[in-house]
């Protein structure tokens, strides 16, 4: 099977769409929550440690010189960084979890409850067993 077979194979599947929106609402969450940590959860912890704002927290490597800016670290930027990672990866492990849930009960209801027979087998089981106790 030739690559271009297969991908419009997997494209027409659907795939691509529902790839293509996760990736639309994952990058709006992304937004979202980055705007949550540094506007709702840093300015409380700021002020909790005495009025940083940690988008100012810096280590100036190389002050400026004339037009030439600072070459500095934005550790605290690093920090809001660290803090949105962990806020996304908490809901995406929260959302996953939730599936398996799902995936598992519903594996459970099926193990659980097998299938009755059809109407036809459960008549020849029966014509057998009155077979098998006349000539029995």
């Amino acid at each position: 099977m030739s690559m271009m077979k297969e991908f419009k194979e997997f494209a027409v599947r659907g795939n691509v769409i529902d790839m293509a929106i996760g990736i639309v609402i994952g990058a709006a969450f992304g937004t979202i929550v980055k705007s949550f940590v540094a506007d709702v959860v840093m300015p409380p912890i700021g002020v909790l440690l005495g009025g940083v704002d940690f988008a100012e927290l810096v280590i100036v490597v190389k002050e400026a010189v004339g037009e030439t800016p600072a070459v500095t670290v934005n550790y605290g930027t690093f920090f809001m960084t660290i803090f949105d990672f962990i806020i996304i990866a908490f809901a995406i492990f929260m959302v996953v979890k939730g599936m398996n849930n799902m995936k598992r009960k519903k594996e459970e209801e099926a193990a659980a409850d097998p299938p009755p027979p059809p109407a036809e087998e459960v008549l020849l089981t029966e014509i057998r067993d009155l077979l098998k106790k006349d000539n029995g």
